[in-house]
């Protein structure tokens, strides 16, 4: 028997012989996996590499064997549809456990809204914004478990999300709308209750960006933003999400690039290679035990400033655990990128004890989630559970959907004394909503409307007692901004269908709605509440203004 099959058989046998948790009895049975391994196999076990295409190819193959890494990351390179994506995540895990490996992590981004990867026969679900704006911890966990049972039907059993950042910046470049919220307690209510469904479905989740990348003005993609606030606010702020998700249990942290003058006031460093800020902040002060991540090291705060070889060993020195190459970083890259981390083992620079700490961590990780006992999915652990998921996101909307105020008691509307004014491609909104009266008055707009609509418009809101708008991403466009700030702002009611922040814009209505997603259930929502269909529970997710902070709402 060769080394590595060894290795696996022994793995196999520490799941045979306890049944509790891993992190409880099985510590003993982990070193001895460790002591034998091979030093390359067990920086293998700290990288999770990217394998470009749709099926393996010759050079993946050879990845995985040789180095046998400890997780894949699947991009839009890897994808085509459902089965595509089940079938060969079973070919890299059937590969790397012929090789004699360890299964491996297999990891996307699946944050819902803006950023998902997995998209053709998945459900489209929407931004964590509308989860915190719920403010119902039952309703976190299933959507948790609902994204999970969709990536573990694919054959993942990570997930690079949620999004713990916070919504402080409403020109933050890369966030936004990823962001849950600006309130630190509804964002980490959210996060934590979407982790602990995620996990309790066998999904490893992964809260991001720490310590927190929603006050920025830079994308750390092309640059290193630079974060000044002292300690005392980052505790109270920006990582109060995180130390939620930490204390209720989340198994992975990934550290963003990005400078925290706080922790690291005397060298330019991101903190993800900042031993002051994994060590010192989030493992000694934070408690947090489990899986430190990186963000993808080909991201240019990183390789503007670091070669790929030195940024790998500087993570590894500042404390992370699994390192994440990106998916433009080439096989050879990958290759090159492992060894110098075993060069720097080999030199000293390491230590090789260092080394088998995170291995511990990452092999007990797989045990929880039920990894190192992976087997062939059977036809019936592949499938989507849609409806269900349907249903819930239904369930998410109406618990969601936020009038933040309504200071003229708009609400319900009056029909016969109601106008609504609606962008012309989206006539779901009069389909949606002409069923509850045939006496309101409607009338379509172009997305930039003409001078002649806006003059339209203000006729129309002169002949009722409300006018209700419908905006989206307005705060972006600003094309509707004419129309909105044209019409008597005691009477106006604006529904914001993409981003809450377009009242930013036309801060003097009476009245707005938030749905924070164009999803057809928002507005199916938004229509029953506006009619009294429905009661109005969401609360917002962002702050507006002092006056309307984060939590705010008008039932």
């Amino acid at each position: 028997m060769s080394r590595s099959i060894h290795i696996f058989a022994l793995v196999l046998c520490t799941l045979l012989l306890f049944t509790t948790p891993a992190h409880a009895q099985n510590e003993p049975d982990f070193d001895a996996l460790i002591a034998e391994m091979t030093l390359e196999h067990k920086v293998g076990q700290m990288f999770m590499v990217n394998l470009y295409g749709v099926g393996l190819s010759q050079a993946g193959r050879e990845m995985l064997e040789t180095w046998q890494p400890g997780g894949l990351f699947i991009g839009v390179s890897n994808i085509e549809s459902f089965q595509q994506v089940a079938n060969l995540n079973t070919t890299y895990q059937q590969t790397i456990i012929a090789a004699g490996g360890v299964p491996l992590f297999i990891a996307t981004d699946q944050e819902g809204g803006l950023i998902q990867r997995l998209q053709e026969g998945f459900t489209r679900w929407p931004v964590s914004m509308l989860v915190t704006a719920a403010n119902d911890a039952d309703l976190a966990f299933r959507v948790g478990q609902g994204m999970a049972q969709e990536l573990r039907a694919a054959g993942l059993n990570m997930n690079l999300a949620p999004v713990a950042d916070l919504n402080t910046n409403v020109d933050n470049p890369i966030i936004g709308r990823r962001s849950p919220g600006s309130s630190p307690e509804l964002v980490g209510l959210a996060v934590s209750n979407l982790a602990l469904g995620m996990q309790e479905q066998g999904v490893l989740a992964t809260v991001k960006h720490f310590p927190g990348h929603g006050d920025t003005s830079a994308d750390s993609h092309t640059e290193l933003p630079r974060i000044d606030y002292d300690a005392a606010r980052l505790e109270a702020v920006e990582l109060a999400p995180f130390q939620m998700a930490i204390d209720a249990g989340v198994s992975a942290v990934m550290v963003g690039h990005l400078w925290m003058t706080a922790y690291d006031p005397d060298t330019t460093l991101p903190a993800s290679l900042s031993y002051n800020v994994i060590t010192g902040l989030l493992r000694d002060q934070m408690g947090f035990e489990g899986i430190v991540t990186t963000d993808a090291l080909e991201m240019d705060a990183i390789d503007l400033n670091f070669t790929p070889e030195e940024a790998s060993v500087r993570a590894v020195e500042a404390g992370v655990d699994l390192l994440l190459t990106g998916v433009n970083t080439g096989e050879a890259q990958q290759a090159r990128m492992m060894q110098a981390v075993v060069d720097a083992v080999r030199s000293g620079r390491i230590t090789e004890a260092r080394i088998d700490e995170s291995v511990r961590r990452i092999l007990s990780a797989k045990a929880d989630m039920g990894i190192l006992d992976w087997t062939p999915p059977t036809p019936e652990e592949q499938v989507i559970e849609a409806d269900a998921h349907a249903l819930l996101i239904n369930e998410l909307f109406e618990a969601g959907v936020t009038v933040a105020y309504d200071s003229g008691n708009h609400i319900p509307l009056n029909p016969e004394r109601s106008a609504i004014i609606f962008p012309g491609n989206r006539a779901q909104i009069w389909r949606d909503c002409s069923p509850y009266s045939n006496a309101v008055q409607y009338m379509s707009v172009n997305d930039s409307p003409s001078e002649a609509e806006i003059a339209t418009a203000v006729t129309l809101a002169g002949q009722v007692d409300t006018v209700v708008v419908w905006t989206r991403d307005a705060y972006l466009t600003e094309d509707l901004a004419p129309l909105v700030n044209a019409l008597p702002a005691e009477k106006t009611v604006v529904v914001a269908l993409i981003s809450p922040h377009d009242w930013l814009l036309f801060p003097q209505i009476s009245g707005y709605i938030a749905t924070y997603s164009p999803m057809e259930a928002g507005v199916t929502t938004a229509c029953a509440i506006l009619f009294g269909a429905l009661p109005a529970r969401g609360r917002l997710a962002v702050d507006l203004s002092p006056q309307i902070p984060a939590g705010s709402r008008t039932e």
